[in-house]
């Protein structure tokens, strides 16, 4: 979800239903870029997936892990991977507030 290429994904949502015995943890934090997505945005990203399957069975992940090299060194430093945590939970606040 996080990554550009997979911003239209939710709308799949719209034609497809979830399994009962499943929730989505789409990643709303990308792993790959040093920007550091606003609360805001990410509480609108929850509510739209919340509005298509139920907010009880929407999980705010982060879009991956920090690090895709052999090596493990991380591509964002973590001090801004701390700052995007900090803005999912955030965003996650948000959403909770606007949906209960």
């Amino acid at each position: 979800m996080a990554n550009p290429r997979h911003y239209h994904e939710w709308k799949i949502w719209q034609d497809l239903k979830l399994p009962d015995d499943k929730v989505l943890i789409p990643g709303f934090i990308a792993d790959a870029s040093s920007y550091v997505e606003h609360p805001e945005l990410i509480a609108d990203s929850i509510c739209n997936y919340a509005g298509l399957v139920g907010p009880e069975r929407v999980i705010a992940g982060a879009d991956c892990g920090y690090s895709s090299r052999a090596t493990f060194a991380p591509e964002v430093h973590p001090s801004i991977v701390w700052e995007k945590f900090r803005s999912l939970a955030e965003g996650a606040r948000l959403a909770t507030a606007r949906l209960w």
